[in-house]
């Protein structure tokens, strides 16, 4: 905790301190970034909240089995947008930082895999035509292949930079 402290005072300092230097486009983008972290900040903490205080209950009680598979795919489902939730406010707080100007495709293909993830583990296979499927599995499939060259092109400048 009082890392975390001192990690959110050499925030604010580094941010005072360039400042004056910054344009006001990039005042305008750091507000915005501090303020859209802090809104995701408090939307996932009530998110966690919520699911703690729904979920455990009827867990503890035996109401519901996690084994079943409606309830694994609720579960797992609430879990995942979360994830993807804290995913996201990771990609903000980098702006924030300053260690990227603008939101990395990179990251934004991570985010969609992780909701089409998310889609796969919560979708009723008996319900959805095989077509919907398919297409799902194939975007998947495509994202994969976006985020592995993006991540090789990523290594290959790292390397070259060294």
């Amino acid at each position: 905790m009082e890392n975390q402290r001192h990690a959110s005072r050499r925030f604010f300092a580094e941010t005072l301190e360039h400042w004056p230097i910054m344009s006001i486009y990039e005042r305008f983008e750091q507000i915005v970034a501090i303020v859209l972290s802090l809104v995701i900040s408090v939307v996932i903490a009530l998110a966690l909240v919520q699911l703690v205080i729904r979920i455990v209950p009827l867990l503890l009680s035996g109401a519901i089995d996690p084994l079943e598979h409606d309830v694994f795919q609720a579960l797992f489902g609430m879990i995942m947008t979360l994830l993807i939730a804290m995913e996201f406010k990771h990609s903000i707080i980098r702006i924030a930082l300053r260690r990227s100007s603008i939101i990395q495709v990179k990251t934004v293909v991570l985010i969609a895999l992780i909701a089409l993830s998310r889609k796969f583990v919560i979708l009723d296979s008996s319900a959805t035509a095989a077509s919907t499927i398919a297409a799902l599995a194939g975007a998947t499939l495509v994202l994969g292949v976006v985020y592995w060259l993006l991540r090789e092109r990523d290594d290959r400048l790292a390397k070259e930079a060294h």
